[in-house]
């Protein structure tokens, strides 16, 4: 029987060798994410894999799972401890090898199987591993499976049981990009760059774009886990500027930036301008809501405001939603409220049918994004960003929270706008209009300019956002309040990047 797992072992010593490693804050909201092997060893994977036989057997699920990894030094050997557990709990398990995660979530309909544990550090920068996982095909955990999950592991409340068995799916990436361009070539000739960091999309995005009819400059395509030029973000500017001077240099019609486990997408417009995945939603929203009336789409709490007061879209009767952050919430809620797509503002998009089939991809997000442009009527993605009403908004911004405190820190911060709201007080020099505490708290302006404050649910960060529909002083206004507030908090340290 495997131990009990512990939290205090310390790699190079002989309790290390013998016993779980699972650091608790390694379960986050919706997926898990540790150091390796400093907050998780083989053992402890071994321990997850068990756990989680044990959960779909508390659900009812059959245990039938698809595993891949992305691609870094370790992750091989992480999927091999994961999928020990795996088995030793009974399960079917369908290893799909070196993958991106929409392609394991493909897999669980091509191969009619119910779960599936990606393993995946996404974004994170090496050293980070993870498991993004999903017992309801197309959904992934929510916090209750993973509280669910982390009290089993923690508690060694796992056996091993018979039945497992082992069988290794060699096509399934030749059958994904497949089922991608199973489909009508563009009409028009398009050029793109394909900017994938050296991460796993580098050996698929470029081939699904050539096959669908761009005209493909491959950036950073080749795989190299030691990610030598910028880690695969496209939210971090360093990659999307590296992204913006290739479509200058090129002359491209757009640039297309992967993250490391490609559910997200990152767009440079023709003039080599960053556009902010919350505006290439609007676009889409846009393009869709023509072809699709009164369209529902949701947005999550980061995401600008020209979702609900763009007044095409409003002509159109399209309607948004507004969600919790988070790649599992909005999926979760994008499919249970029947919308034609969800857009978060860190790049995950979710289009259902019959766009796509609910989850996060992105290269389904890449090629809306061409057929937006292929339906263009001639407009270049720099017309069709200007035809939107102007905001001044900020990047994402990650201040660094320990993630044993940044839950309780966006609290205290949550109370005291709401006791400054409740006293009357004018913040950034206006009256507040509206407190979203969906998320974190989103402080909303009489005249519509908001910031968002909420916790990493990844990282040990703090995310802040801030936009105004009025003016760059009234934007960065809000900023200088949501600074002045945070610097109170010892806890809270360096911003990744500032405006």
């Amino acid at each position: 029987m495997l131990p009990i797992p512990r939290a205090d072992l310390k790699p190079n010593t002989a309790d290390f060798e013998r016993i779980p490693l699972v650091k608790p804050t390694g379960f986050r909201e919706y997926d898990a994410r540790w150091l390796f092997p400093e907050e998780i060893n083989l053992m402890g994977l071994n321990a997850v894999g068990l756990g989680l036989a044990r959960l779909f057997d508390e659900r009812g699920v059959k245990k039938r799972i698809v595993v891949g990894h992305d691609f870094r030094w370790y992750s091989g050997s992480v999927k091999q401890a994961l999928m020990t557990g795996l088995l030793a709990g009974g399960f079917e398990v369908h290893d799909i090898g070196l993958a991106l995660s929409p392609m394991a979530y493909y897999a669980q309909f091509a191969l009619e199987v119910e779960g599936v544990a990606m393993v995946t550090a996404s974004h994170n920068d090496n050293g980070w591993t993870g498991i993004k996982m999903g017992l309801d095909r197309p959904l992934t955990f929510g916090p209750d499976d993973m509280s669910a999950l982390k009290e089993i592991v923690l508690a060694g409340k796992y056996a091993t049981q018979p039945g497992g068995s082992y069988r290794f799916v060699a096509d399934i990436g030749q059958r994904y990009m497949d089922d991608l361009v199973n489909r009508p070539k563009l009409k028009h000739p398009l050029k793109v760059i394909a900017a994938c960091g050296n991460g796993t999309a580098g050996a698929f995005a470029p081939q699904v774009l050539e096959r669908l009819g761009c005209e493909v400059v491959r950036l950073d395509c080749e795989l190299d886990h030691s990610f030598p030029r910028y880690n695969p973000n496209p939210e971090d500017m360093k990659m999307l500027h590296a992204i913006a001077e290739a479509v200058v240099k090129h002359k491209a019609d757009a640039g297309l930036g992967f993250d490391g486990d490609s559910d997200r997408c990152g767009v440079v417009d023709n003039e080599g301008h960053e556009i902010f995945a919350d505006k290439v939603g609007v676009m889409l929203a846009r393009d869709l809501s023509a072809i699709h009336k009164n369209a529902v789409f949701v947005a999550d709490v980061k995401s600008t405001g020209l979702f609900i007061t763009d007044p095409v879209l409003i002509e159109r009767g399209a309607t948004t939603l507004y969600w919790k952050t988070g790649h599992s919430y909005m999926k979760r809620y994008t499919n249970e409220k029947k919308a034609l797509a969800g857009f978060e503002k860190s790049g995950h998009f979710f289009f259902r049918p019959p766009l796509g089939r609910g989850y996060d991809d992105g290269l389904v997000s890449a090629i809306a994004v061409c057929d937006m442009l292929d339906r263009a009527h001639g407009k270049s993605l720099a017309d069709l960003q200007r035809e939107l009403p102007k905001t001044w908004q900020s990047p994402t911004m990650s201040p660094h929270c320990g993630d044993e405190v940044k839950y309780g820190v966006v609290d205290k911060v949550i109370a005291g706008y709401k006791a400054r709201a409740a006293a009357g007080e004018k913040i950034a020099g206006q009256k507040v209009r509206d407190l979203i505490d969906v998320n974190g708290i989103r402080v909303v302006l009489e005249d519509g300019t908001w910031g968002l404050v909420r916790a990493s649910s990844n990282k040990p960060e703090l995310v802040v956002v801030v936009e105004s529909p009025v003016s760059e002083a009234n934007m960065r206004a809000i900023f200088a309040d949501i600074d002045a507030t945070l610097s109170k908090f010892p806890e809270v340290g360096e911003y990744n990047q500032k405006i």
